[in-house]
């Protein structure tokens, strides 16, 4: 591994501008029929924590399907709302590339941060191929045992009847212990991971990162971290961890410093945010909004792995992914220039009214499900698909097991972010069984 260290975010004038220009903590934003598509800028992260932006999504997708928007902290960018524009800028990677970056914000220039999933190929095909072995089916079926005895043993420890934050203690801690055992990463450090996770996609969340020099040298302080990890495992025989795999992998084992952390960075979010989001949303979606469908469940629990997928459509842990323009090129009735800036908006078209009916609701039998877009499509389909759904599967065979529901206390609270569309808590308490 050669030398130097990223990830695809603002910079510290871009991000202080952002809370500077943004909407204020609590503001009332406006009504979605107050706005101006011609240069709304529905990244603002107020808008994300309220969770305020669904009637601005739908009045785009009506209206302005394509737009763009001319002005914000980092940039002019394109919006792509509609599920069929989504897929056809995800499956078109000779014309919309991932190098660059794959969020809104552009990497600074002294601080890149190369990942496979901001490669075209060929060289995405080659990294991504080096760790995809790693949730292929032989290693599902071995984790499976892992994760369900896991999961038993936390919920042996939790309390019942008693008010606790299931972000914290759930969702958190079973996505975290399950990120050590991809990396075979040191046990009684593992929150380290998820700290990380967070200053890794936080660098404009002010609860998150309060610096510049001190979101660098957190991530840097993952570099030297995984650089010890590397150089045991470099000088041992392969093992089937993901850094042995990226050590000792033909296309990887020559990265410098930044690609191995912008790997790193991305196979943590990647572990962490879509299965950590959609555990908590899920219960809140089925326990707090259509308890419905939670007595749909206990009375049919083969619909299971329906229920799995319409909550990952639901939540929609990743907002948006992010191409640049390789050329000019027509979508809906727009010209996308060289060199443009498109966000596809999943959340967006995970709640296309014209490919799911009633999409704002969980529906556990919702037909063809697995349709939607929250893992992406084409070349960048997410590599650990199958291991998230395998993670939320057992989640819900535990709590059908043991609980009559799980009472949600409160509102969850929202992260402010237009990236990762997640939760930092929510109080729960248990009612057993009886």
């Amino acid at each position: 591994m050669a030398d130097t260290a990223t990830t695809a975010t603002p910079t510290k004038a871009g991000a202080e501008a952002f809370r500077k220009n943004g909407l204020p903590r609590d503001a009332t934003p406006p009504m979605a029929s107050e706005i101006d598509l011609a240069t709304f800028d529905i990244t603002d992260p107020e808008l994300w924590r309220q969770e305020a932006y669904w009637g601005y999504f739908a009045r785009m997708r009506n209206e302005a399907p394509v737009s763009y928007t001319p002005d914000s902290p980092f940039g002019p960018y394109w919006n792509v709302t509609t599920y069929k524009d989504i897929m056809t800028v995800d499956t078109s990677h000779g014309v919309f590339s991932s190098e660059g970056g794959i969020t809104v914000v552009d990497q600074d220039e002294d601080f890149q941060l190369p990942m496979f999933i901001a490669m075209d190929p060929p060289k995405h095909d080659l990294q991504r191929k080096t760790v995809q072995s790693i949730v292929g089916p032989e290693n599902l079926k071995s984790f499976e045992t892992l994760i369900r005895s896991r999961t038993k043993k936390l919920f042996d420890e939790l309390p019942v009847g008693e008010s606790f934050d299931w972000v914290d203690k759930v969702s958190v801690e079973l996505t975290t212990m399950m990120l050590a055992t991809l990396f075979d990463f040191p046990f009684e450090d593992r929150r380290k991971l998820t700290r990380w996770s967070d200053v890794a996609t936080g660098r404009n969340n002010p609860e998150i990162v309060t610096s510049e020099e001190q979101w660098r040298g957190e991530l840097l302080e993952c570099l030297g971290y995984f650089t010890r990890l590397w150089n045991e495992r470099v000088n041992a025989e392969p093992k089937g961890d993901l850094v042995s795999m990226l050590a000792h992998g033909e296309h990887t084992r020559n990265m410098t410093p930044q690609e191995y952390l912008g790997n790193l960075l991305l196979l943590i979010v990647g572990g962490n945010d879509t299965t950590r989001n959609s555990m908590t949303g899920g219960i809140y979606a089925m326990m707090k909004l259509w308890p419905d469908q939670w007595d749909k469940l206990k009375a049919k629990p083969e619909l299971l792995p329906s229920a799995v997928s319409e909550i990952i459509r639901w939540q929609t842990p990743l907002a948006h992914m992010r191409r640049t323009a390789l050329e000019d090129y027509e979508l809906g009735g727009k010209t996308i220039r060289k060199g443009d800036k498109v966000l596809m908006w999943y959340a967006s078209g995970n709640r296309d009214e014209t490919q799911f009916h009633k999409p704002d609701v969980l529906n556990i039998e919702r037909p063809m499900v697995r349709r939607h877009l929250s893992f992406g499509f084409g070349i960048h389909r997410c590599v650990g698909n199958r291991l998230a759904e395998l993670q939320l599967q057992i989640l819900w065979e535990e709590i059908l097991a043991r609980y009559d529901r799980i009472e949600v206390l409160a509102e969850p609270e929202r992260v402010p972010s237009s990236f990762v569309k997640g939760y930092t808590y929510m109080p729960v308490k248990l009612h057993a069984k009886k």
